[in-house]
């Protein structure tokens, strides 16, 4: 058997390119593409990539050149997620909250040779290439990419930005052309740059095997049947829409595209469309549930809604299911597109609500085409016993894992330690072998000996009807050494006003509710809690604020520093206090 060769028959390489090319011809007819007024089907969809990826070539661009892409949620967007590798070329979707320093960054790290940019983002993008050419004016190997300004489709504001503008790049392609031939499935198909929560933004390198395999994993866990009805609410520059932006294509299914992620705009297209599914992390929860009623429409079927980004609390999923939203949480990360998924056992269907519900939080198993997840104390590489309690790093191997970090083999060699991918999440498995987030390695507050998970708090404070937002980080204690402070932006009353809640009432019914010692000892006020581009709480600048803060014998406060040793003993060991590692 081993005798048996590969030959043109029998293997060709794996790449999500085809996802289009079948679905032009399985779904000719059928709608690929909405956006508003804008409509096209797989057909013309198809066509239009031919005459991109024809024009690009126009551009000089050959295999591993970068073309980037500054644009929200609309048809260019996604039609470059197959023309540019069409063309050979790989696509890097730029985060479009980023500011123009970090713009500046990825393009010259990534030596874009053609730069996109939507109208909407011309002066982001003027002000990017500025930087690049004040930084770069000594150096004589500046070569700036070809811009081409993205127009709106419908009503184009006739703005002049760049060498060409996108339609015109379209029309004048070849529909005839041959799209690049893929040799090695291993080839890089897409550049994605890390949100630097933790560290400074990496360019993550995907492969169209990855990517393919990616997105038929994520397609059979989440159970997506043919022609879904697809919701643009999930940004496509995050992960490639979780490589979602090729698996509808492999599902026959309609893109409904969205600019702005705003309440009505999402209710409006959910109901015209009949949308079936859509992504997003649970901060897009907040923003369907606190829409006003003018900005609903009734939802006739239920719409399949996938989770990521940030552990959603239990409490936040139960508020969704009465809008007609049926939630399945996943994780990921950008290194590894989405990895696992929380599938549905038919046996937890007669379980109370809130019992669901708490499953659902749950970050589940890996994917069918990720091959291994374990959670491992990375001192040892020894897996951890499936008790839902005992907490170790979360670690992944697979296909779907990113081929490395471009231009850093430092830090790829570090990810791939001891031959796994090391996520830098904690987490525990339960004895059904499901997995469940704790934290973030860096996130975990050792007081007293204790490690207090800061996402068990924060689903705790989610819990309260009056939370918005809860980010728990640790604050310095004199005794414990690390204690819970919590941080809240709270939902207005029926009066309009906020400050009804105090700290006293969320210490009160955290109390009730957890172990004495992980009980926030600060809880702090804000309006909104601080962000990243992706969306994400920046924990570190809440951990700046708490190292003034002192610890009194009620609740702390920057000017006292008494310690009621008794009260503050209650739930804890005997242990002197621990230094937290970077790993646990």
């Amino acid at each position: 058997m081993d005798q048996l060769p590969k030959c043109d028959a029998n293997y060709v390489p794996l790449t999500p390119i085809n996802f289009l090319k079948r679905a032009a011809k399985v779904y000719g007819n059928r709608l690929s593409v909405v956006h508003e007024r804008t409509h096209f089907t797989w057909r013309q969809t198809y066509e239009r990539c031919l005459r991109l990826a024809d024009s690009l070539r126009s551009f000089n661009i050959a295999k591993n050149d970068v073309v980037s892409v500054l644009a929200p949620n609309i048809p260019a967007l996604y039609e470059m997620h197959f023309a540019v590798p069409m063309a050979g070329g790989v696509i890097n979707a730029i985060n479009t909250r980023l500011n123009p320093n970090h713009v500046a960054t990825i393009l010259r790290h990534s030596e874009a040779k053609v730069f996109f940019v939507d109208y909407q983002f011309v002066q982001l993008a003027r002000q990017a290439l500025q930087i690049m050419m004040t930084s770069e004016s000594i150096s004589s190997k500046l070569v700036l990419p070809s811009v081409v300004l993205v127009d709106d489709i419908e009503s184009p504001t006739g703005a002049i930005f760049g060498e060409w503008e996108y339609e015109q790049l379209v029309r004048k392609g070849n529909p005839g052309c041959i799209p690049y031939e893929v040799q090695d499935e291993w080839d890089p198909i897409a550049l994605n740059y890390t949100s630097g929560t933790t560290s400074e933004p990496k360019g993550v390198v995907y492969s169209h095997r990855g990517v393919f395999l990616g997105s038929l994993g994520i397609i059979i866990g989440w159970e997506m049947e043919s022609e879904p009805v697809y919701l643009w609410s999930l940004p496509m520059f995050h992960c490639n829409g979780w490589t979602l932006a090729w698996g509808i294509a492999a599902r026959g299914g309609t893109n409904v595209c969205l600019r702005n992620t705003t309440a009505k705009d999402m209710y409006r297209n959910i109901a015209q469309h009949k949308v079936t599914h859509m992504c997003c992390a649970p901060i897009v929860f907040n923003i369907l549930l606190e829409a006003k009623p003018d900005e609903r429409r009734e939802i006739s079927s239920p719409v399949q809604i996938l989770v990521g980004g940030a552990p959603p609390p239990a409490s936040l999923l139960e508020k969704m299911k009465p809008l007609g939203f049926h939630v399945t949480h996943s994780y990921g990360l950008t290194e590894v597109g989405p990895a696992l998924v929380c599938e549905w056992q038919a046996k937890w269907n007669d379980l109370p609500s809130q019992d669901q519900s708490r499953i659902m939080a749950r970050q589940g198993i890996n994917t069918v085409a990720l091959a291994h997840m374990d959670v491992k104390d990375l001192s040892t590489m020894i897996s951890v016993p499936w008790d839902g309690k005992t907490m170790g790093e979360i670690v992944l191997r697979g296909s779907t894992v990113m081929k490395g970090y471009f231009k850093n083999p430092k830090a790829t060699a570090k990810a791939f330690k001891n031959g796994w991918f090391a996520t830098g999440d904690i987490g525990v498995i339960h004895p059904d072998g499901y997995l469940e987030i704790k934290d973030r390695s860096k996130d975990v507050i050792i007081s007293g000996g204790e490690n207090i998970s800061s996402v068990e708090l924060e689903s705790v404070l989610y819990s309260h009807p009056r939370v918005l937002e809860a980010a728990v980080v640790a604050m310095p204690h004199p005794v414990w050494g690390e204690s819970p402070c919590a941080f809240l932006a709270i939902k207005k009353n029926s009066e309009g006003k906020f400050d009804d809640v105090k700290e006293a009432d969320i210490i009160a019914y955290c109390r009730k509710k957890l172990p004495h010692y992980m009980v926030p000892k600060k809880v702090e006020f804000m309006s909104e809690l601080p962000k990243t581009s992706t969306g994400k709480v920046q924990k570190f600048q809440l951990r700046d604020l708490t190292r003034n803060f002192v610890v009194s014998e009620n609740f702390p406060s920057k000017k006292t520093a008494q310690i009621n040793a008794k009260t503050e003993t209650q739930g804890h060991k005997a242990q002197p206090v621990r230094v937290p590692s970077s790993r646990l």
